[in-house]
């Protein structure tokens, strides 16, 4: 894990100091293989589409095993996969763009770029906050955690997923993209669920885990892998709309969806750093026993 610690703190560098490296990111050759195999359907074509690209990924980990210096091909390996699994937008600039934008037609025209499948973003703190939250577990958390656990496998697994799982421009049949959205969905659960936890530690806490708890109390049959994560929306929805007490006595605006966008990506950047830190402490007392 420590190999794995050190490719994503090196991926999260370089995607800061040079955040051009997204313009690579493309899925056009995934799209291109998901195209190929047309004349499948059902379940089949969506184990089909998925193996081949893992299977690869697998044996060219293998095949780097076995040369010289294969400690450091290997996490050169694992830094490209890893930094391709990041895409294929690139989360940080396009918050960056809402903060930068002139004004609000042209930030509410930039938030939809954190919307997937073409669904619209409404300019509103609620509505706002949620988009960010998903885009960060899509873009961010989702990847690392499958990282981490499973190693670029794991990432181009979550990665692919979700593409094929979520955009509606892949030409699928209706079994194949049932189950590709069960697959990206259940891919989700862990990652959200811990996401939820973190944004209440560094959060309103009260108010992330009631709606949390709120969620589960009214549980749709298998709502967990057709509808996907809704509590992690709820989440974010509860923790912006709660009424912050000042010390005035009055209670804090939170309605404007620029500070509350600001406000919201200072604690998805304390959140990855918990995680980072937890990572760190696990690769700390893996050397220390």
């Amino acid at each position: 894990m420590a190999i794995s610690l050190l490719t994503a703190l090196i991926a999260l560098g370089l995607l800061h100091f040079m955040p051009q490296l997204a313009h690579w990111r493309g899925d056009g050759g995934f799209r291109r293989w998901v195209a190929q195999l047309g004349d499948t359907s059902g379940p089949g074509r969506v184990v089909l589409t998925l193996l081949l690209p893992l299977a690869a990924c697998l044996v060219v980990q293998w095949l780097l095993g076995m040369l010289p210096m294969a400690n450091l091909l290997r996490l050169a390996f694992s830094l490209v996969v890893l930094l391709y699994c990041f895409g294929p937008h690139a989360y940080e600039a396009d918050l960056e763009a809402i903060l930068k934008a002139p004004d609000a037609v042209s930030r509410e025209a930039a938030a939809q770029a954190l919307g997937e499948d073409g669904e619209a973003v409404i300019w509103r703190a609620p509505e706002l906050g949620e988009a960010v939250v998903y885009a960060a577990l899509r873009r961010r958390f989702g990847v690392l955690l499958w990282f981490f656990l499973l190693g670029p496998f794991g990432a181009l697994l979550y990665r692919l997923a979700q593409t094929l799982g979520r955009d509606s421009s892949l030409t699928l049949d209706t079994h194949a993209r049932t189950l590709a959205r069960a697959i990206a969905n259940a891919l989700d659960w862990v990652p959200a669920q811990l996401m939820v936890f973190t944004l209440a530690l560094v959060g309103h806490w009260d108010a992330v885990i009631g709606a949390w708890r709120r969620w589960h109390q009214h549980p749709v049959p298998n709502g967990w892998y057709r509808d996907g994560p809704g509590f992690l929306g709820a989440a974010a929805r509860a923790d912006i709309l709660i009424d912050i007490v000042a010390g005035d006595g009055y209670a804090e605006e939170r309605s404007d969806p620029l500070v509350e966008l600001m406000r919201l990506r200072s604690a998805l950047l304390r959140a990855l750093l918990a995680w980072l830190s937890v990572v760190a402490l696990i690769v700390l007392a893996g050397w220390l026993s």
